[in-house]
């Protein structure tokens, strides 16, 4: 599949659920409003929409939420899909989880298929984890990363850069992801959906991060790539790899090869647009994959050649919907 601007789509993220069992901060409101129940795609039809996607070229594939694995019998879904790495038609699947039920589903992630998974883990501090995930626990997640770990998956954390937050802890999560063996990356908060907060407070540049961990280390850009927007580099006094996503800084919309698709069937051909196409209605109206097949062609179509991302005290979020209904 090929957008107007000559990029190659090969990357689908699928949000099977809008649901999570954690608030952060920078993600939800508190009092979250999810969608009711029959408005999601049953898991037999997000897994006809994503075998059309591989059909028409994509390889790689990541389940996101919410938290993925709090929807019911999502287990079905990933053992199915990982058949499609067996058949040679999918390169990779992978998810992003808050870590909250890996010590649950560790073992079964690994037997069906995924080999990687990102963890989503802003600070060490069992204080701080409490307040910036609202009702997380990090003794929990601790321990489903050690499953993880242990059940043979290949682990990066995903750290989001909080001002005032966790900044300062960026060095000692640094030491204990690449003491473990897993590859951190830093990521700018980004101004999806309306929360409680201000995100011109929590707001820090990764550029800044970066030039704050170059005074005490040596990093070598490299050129490791995952699939995603993160710029890599290795820490030669740990031996470990950080990667930078620097959506509001530095946007990498020239490379952008993802497309998303929500648990209603919704595709977004862009993080920070609102443009999205119905998928839902033409999967639905037949039983054959034609006209689902030409509704993804016309979608791709309409992929836009970047994002606007600002955040200004003044200025409202660049979209409505919060992360977790698009699919972080």
């Amino acid at each position: 599949m090929e957008d107007p601007f000559g990029r190659i789509v090969n990357y689908l993220r699928v949000s099977v659920t809008d649901r999570c069992d954690f608030r952060c901060v920078y993600c939800m409101s508190e009092n979250m409003t999810f969608l009711p129940r029959k408005d999601l795609l049953s898991l037999e039809e997000l897994e006809r929409l994503c075998s059309v996607f591989i059909d028409k070229g994509v390889r790689k594939l990541r389940l996101t939420g919410g938290e993925p694995l709090v929807r019911r019998n999502v287990m079905h879904l990933i053992r199915n899909l990982g058949k499609q790495i067996d058949q040679g038609r999918l390169d990779e699947l992978t998810i992003t989880t808050n870590g909250s039920q890996l010590h649950r589903f560790s073992n079964e992630l690994y037997e069906a298929g995924i080999r990687r998974i990102n963890v989503s883990l802003d600070t060490l501090n069992e204080e701080k984890f409490a307040k910036i995930t609202r009702w997380g626990r990090l003794p929990q997640v601790l321990n489903g990363i050690a499953h993880a770990k242990k059940a043979g998956l290949q682990i990066k954390i995903n750290a989001v850069a909080l001002k005032g937050e966790n900044e300062t802890e960026i060095e000692d999560m640094m030491h204990w992801a690449h003491g473990e063996g897993f590859d951190l990356t830093l990521i700018e908060t980004m101004p999806l959906g309306e929360i409680e907060g201000d995100r011109t407070d929590q707001y820090i540049p990764i550029s800044t991060v970066r030039q704050r961990l170059e005074q005490k280390f040596t990093l070598e850009d490299i050129p490791y790539k995952t699939g995603g927007p993160a710029r890599y580099v290795e820490v030669k006094e740990t031996g470990g790899r950080i990667g930078f996503i620097t959506p509001m800084s530095h946007n990498f919309c020239e490379s952008c090869n993802r497309v998303r698709l929500t648990c209603t069937g919704t595709l977004y051909m862009c993080l920070g647009k609102d443009d999205a196409v119905d998928l839902r209605s033409a999967l639905r109206s037949s039983e054959s994959d034609e006209t689902l097949s030409h509704a993804i062609d016309k979608a791709i179509l309409l992929k836009p050649k970047g994002h606007d991302f600002v955040i200004d005290r003044n200025a409202a979020p660049a979209v409505s919907r919060h992360m977790s209904t698009t699919g972080g």
